[in-house]
């Protein structure tokens, strides 16, 4: 009963510590509501990778373009409903990812960055959870964000070639699809890729990627020989492209991880799981054998 009184009362703390932080010392971001979402809406669009060249700008598409015809059915929705259903994907995604955690991670100030900014980082922390029982996953990592990619590693030194075959496999079907049906709007994005600029303002970590991707490789080779999949969180989230404050909101994906069994459970063991957390208010359930 104490332990759970105490674990109200810091849920309490962290509402308010998360609404001070919010209203108080970051009132700009208020009116960037969904900054970064612009980026998935507002299509079609004549120049997919119109203004990529620099590392900031609102509305600037970046990924590749095998999601763009699901974003022009999604512009078809105004605006404020658009913001409205990715802010709830969002918020579904976080609850999702920590459980019964989730309001006490309010208190983590790049999860309310990312809830506001509307950016994916949270969607790549669900792809690389659910990545160890469906590698197939791994191809949204590869074809948004493109250097988290270097979590594969966990498959090739735990010598997990099926895995690895299938992940790369897949984003390699799908590029060369691409490169087929369009190939000058997928040369246009590979040319993105190595034409953008520094990221510019103190948003982010000014830690070059060529510095941070060693790093990251060597944190996921660490994590596979000792058996930590919460590792290969951790260097995806070290090895993004660009470090934005709100990135660090990827780390969400550890907490699922920290229990050997959660990422193997099939989709519907892992929200009747899910369920039974947040109704009776027990945490992640431990490791109990085999996974269902």
């Amino acid at each position: 009963m104490r332990q759970k009184a105490v674990l109200h009362g810091l849920t309490v703390l962290a509402v308010l510590v998360g609404a001070y932080l919010f209203f108080v010392l970051c009132p700009g971001i208020i009116s960037a509501f969904g900054f970064d979402a612009h980026s998935y809406w507002g299509f079609p669009r004549a120049d997919l990778y119109a203004g990529t060249a620099a590392a900031n700008g609102m509305g600037v598409y970046r990924y590749a373009p095998v999601f763009a015809p699901l974003l022009d059915v999604l512009s078809r929705l105004d605006w404020p409903t658009f913001a409205t259903l990715w802010f709830a994907l969002l918020v579904g995604t976080s609850i999702w990812l920590a459980g019964r955690w989730w309001l006490l991670l309010l208190a983590f100030p790049p999860l309310i960055f990312e809830l506001y900014m509307g950016n994916i980082h949270l969607l790549l922390a669900a792809a690389i959870v659910v990545g160890f029982r469906y590698p197939v996953t791994w191809s949204f990592v590869l074809l948004t964000k493109v250097t988290p990619g270097v979590g594969l590693l966990w498959f090739a030194v735990r010598r997990e070639w099926r895995s690895l075959a299938i992940a790369i496999g897949a984003t390699a079907a799908v590029v060369a699809a691409g490169l087929l049906l369009a190939p000058d709007t997928w040369n246009a994005w590979f040319a993105s890729l190595a034409g953008t600029a520094d990221a510019t303002g103190s948003n982010h970590v000014a830690i070059p990627l060529v510095v941070r991707l060693p790093v990251a490789a060597l944190i996921v080779v660490w994590g596979a020989r000792t058996d930590r999949r919460w590792t290969v969180v951790v260097a995806a989230t070290v090895g993004l492209p660009t470090l934005w404050t709100h990135g660090f909101a990827l780390l969400l994906g550890v907490i699922p991880l920290l229990d050997p069994a959660w990422a193997t459970r099939s989709p519907a063991a892992r929200l009747r799981s899910w369920l039974a957390v947040t109704l009776a208010g027990r945490g992640h359930p431990a490791p109990s054998g085999a996974p269902a």
